[in-house]
């Protein structure tokens, strides 16, 4: 049963990577496996690497947590090739109702992650701001263009998976700002283009190995700046969830992309109700799992 659960919280890190604006990472620190996740990811290291060749396979399981490992990541993989099919349908067709269910959902996390913060000072301040300022840039930024490039895939892949493990920075949003957001997680995903899948699983592999170690040794050396911070980057993420706004194209040669928005104020009317609804159903979803994991905490 633990491992079932493991699978669900993998299937809703998934889906959130396939949602630009949303990261897989606040849904892993949410939802309580983020500390897990990151010494589970680390432990793919030298010592498991000995243990594999010296054939102690029972020490290797126990030392990367495999069950754990396999039940998320099992959980992501099939979230993202079954959901990003859903979301192509409903961005294509609901966008505003969309977008107000996922700015209910991240807005409560910004409180429920900032309330795991122990002691708020000076500098927990400070980075909290820091962290909304960086992913206010962030949203702001002019998009790139679409770029099929191999090592460009394998780059888009160490950011894309970095990104998937930080609360707040949205792996398919930095994929969009990069170009390739279309190429990677629609057009190649729904296709199984492995021309584009093989590169970007490879610099993904290597962005998450590498950075689980940084973000680790951060997160325990100095956990509630790092908390602050990642609440800012989740607070800042907001503006491009916003559920109305218009893209702005504009068209180079024989190719358009989207180098930023328009934001709109709502009209009263029966789609402002309706993305209410949504938005306060997005909020309670992350308010009941957030009552579910204090009390299986206190358990």
């Amino acid at each position: 049963m633990k491992y079932l659960f493991l699978f669900f919280k993998g299937v809703a890190m998934g889906a959130a990577n396939v949602i630009p604006g949303v990261s897989g990472g606040t849904v892993a620190l949410i939802t309580g496996i983020f500390e897990t996740l990151l010494d589970s990811i680390k432990s793919l290291d030298i010592q498991a690497v000995k243990l594999l060749f010296s054939g102690k396979f029972k020490a290797l399981i126990e030392h990367i947590n495999l069950g754990f490992l396999i039940s998320v990541f099992l959980g992501i993989g099939v979230s993202i090739f079954t959901f990003a099919r859903l979301l192509d349908f409903l961005f294509d067709n609901y966008p505003v109702y969309t977008w107000a269910f996922f700015f209910g959902l991240i807005l409560a996390s910004v409180y429920f992650v900032a309330l795991t913060i122990t002691k708020w000072n000076l500098i927990v301040s400070f980075n909290f701001i820091v962290g909304t300022v960086i992913a206010v840039i962030i949203a702001l930024l002019t998009p790139a263009s679409i770029n099929d490039n191999m090592l460009y895939l394998v780059l888009c892949g160490i950011v894309a998976a970095s990104s998937m493990i930080l609360p707040g920075l949205s792996g398919s949003f930095l994929l969009i700002l990069m170009g390739n957001y279309q190429l990677v997680m629609i057009d190649s995903v729904n296709n199984l283009d492995f021309n584009v899948l093989l590169p970007v699983a490879v610099g993904a592999g290597i962005g998450i190995l590498g950075f689980s170690h940084l973000l680790s040794w951060i997160f325990k050396k100095f956990k509630n700046q790092t908390i602050a911070l990642l609440s800012g980057f989740i607070l800042g993420s907001l503006i491009i969830l916003w559920p109305w706004k218009n893209e702005i194209i504009q068209t180079f040669g024989d190719k358009t992309k989207v180098i930023g928005y328009e934001w709109l104020v709502p009209q009263m009317n029966s789609e402002l109700i309706y993305s209410l609804v949504f938005f306060v159903l997005g909020f309670v979803i992350i308010y009941f799992m957030e009552q579910k994991i204090s009390s299986s905490s206190k358990s």
